[in-house]
């Protein structure tokens, strides 16, 4: 697998050095040279294949012999693990559950896969591996969680002070170890900013062996892949014109299924669905993009303003505007009706949906009133009980939180404060 830059594409590099680099020297993103659609026979065996055996199939098929198949599998089966089930909402609607992993978040797919597969491929050298990760809310808590004591890494995780649930925050927090939070005083695209500074400044990457756990890093893309496959998979034989709607923040998400779509995977549409942070619908709807300081809201983890995967959406479609908006419709919704739709669905269909989630929803509504002969999967990527202070607000009740959840009220949180200036994140860095 050879992988070019978003800025340069006559640049190649090879799947390691991307893997590990995280950013390009131009700061553009990695991006596969080649996206091979998968073959007749895949699609013919896909109803019967499991979600570790399909999740191999499509890593080979991006990946190629950059690593073994033998050690490839070996990855996935401790990195897809869990289910991602589609459960119905209404007749028209069902929920894809991304959220049964360890930290109850999406990202648990692109967090274990991404620790497996830099936990293999750092075998044999002798520099520690510094990985650098911004969160809006459930990466921390996914990137803590895969690489919790993984030896010859230690991970550094950047989030927005006061703007993360109390749950996301202790898990981010309260794990210490190889984990180290730094808790910056300003939103997620600042923590995003340090990040991607830190990739470009000589002095800092002369003293560490610096990579990415965020999804500008291609090995967090490429597991996110699998789930599509896996939904369309459960529906596929009842239902015609399917339609993902991808609550999305620095879209990832989004992009991620914009390869599975490259790779042969008949989707209708796409939905890009936002809070007041929307700049993609706004891009999709007008065909001008005009990036802005996040806004915080009730689904936080989509609080992002200029999101970084915008540029390999772009790439994909050839930065044309008028062939991108023919495959994705951009939606976006306010706190107020986002609560609105919690509560309906909750009552109405008996099914509770995150604030994100709420979102989706609310977009796969809009969408489906001018397109009836369609069926939507909305992704739900973050168990409810993340955001129990809201959820249990806005449906003036109580909601059940899982063990693994409950546990940490009594964990004490560690965190280390830090300011937005670049400079002070620089001599931190460099002082440890």
């Amino acid at each position: 697998m050879q992988l070019y830059s978003t800025n340069n594409p006559a640049l190649r590099v090879s799947l390691k050095e991307a893997i590990f680099k995280g950013l390009p020297d131009d700061n553009g993103l990695f991006m596969p040279e080649h996206i091979q659609e998968l073959s007749p026979a895949f699609f013919a065996a896909l109803p019967q294949m499991s979600f570790p055996d399909l999740s191999f199939a499509v890593a080979s098929n991006l990946i190629g012999h950059s690593i073994p198949p033998e050690d490839l599998r070996t990855i996935i089966e401790k990195a897809i693990n869990f289910p991602a089930p589609v459960i119905p909402i209404d007749e028209n609607t069902g929920a894809l559950e991304l959220f049964h992993g360890p930290s109850l978040a999406f990202k648990d797919f692109g967090g274990r896969f991404m620790a497996e597969t830099m936990s293999y491929l750092n075998r044999g050298e002798d520099r520690e591996l510094t990985i650098l990760v911004a969160t809006s809310g459930d990466t921390g808590g996914a990137v803590a969680a895969g690489f919790y004591k993984t030896p010859g890494i230690r991970v550094i995780i950047l989030y927005p002070s006061g703007k993360v649930s109390p749950l996301q925050e202790k898990q981010l927090t309260t794990l210490g170890e190889n984990i180290t939070a730094l808790e910056v005083n300003g939103t997620f695209d600042d923590c995003q900013a340090l990040v991607k500074k830190a990739f470009l400044d000589p002095s800092v990457s002369t003293r560490h062996r610096l990579s990415s756990a965020n999804s500008i890093n291609i090995a967090r893309l490429i597991p996110q892949s699998f789930y599509y496959f896996e939904a369309y998979k459960q529906v596929m034989e009842a239902h015609r014109n399917i339609v993902f709607t991808v609550p999305s923040g620095n879209f990832g998400n989004l992009t991620a299924g914009l390869l599975a779509k490259k790779m042969g995977l008949p989707v209708h549409h796409f939905i890009a669905a936002t809070n007041a942070n929307d700049v993609v619908p706004a891009y999709l709807n007008t065909g001008n993009y005009q990036p802005r300081p996040s806004v915080r809201t009730l689904s936080n983890a989509m609080d992002v303003g200029n999101p970084s995967n915008f540029a390999r959406m772009l790439d994909l479609y050839s930065s044309t505007w008028n062939i991108m908006k023919e495959d994705i419709s951009g939606y976006a919704f306010d706190d107020a009706t986002t609560e609105e739709a919690v509560r309906t669905v909750f009552h109405q269909d008996k099914y509770l949906l995150d604030p994100h989630g709420a979102v989706g929803y609310l977009a796969w509504k809009k969408y489906h009133e001018a397109h009836p002969d369609t069926y939507g999967i909305v992704l739900e990527t973050a168990h409810p009980a993340k955001f129990l202070e809201d959820m249990e607000r806005v449906l003036g009740a109580s909601i059940e939180v899982p063990e693994r959840l409950a546990a940490l009220a009594d964990k004490t949180k560690v965190a280390i404060p830090m300011g937005k200036d670049y400079a002070d994140f620089q001599a931190w860095l460099m002082g440890i």
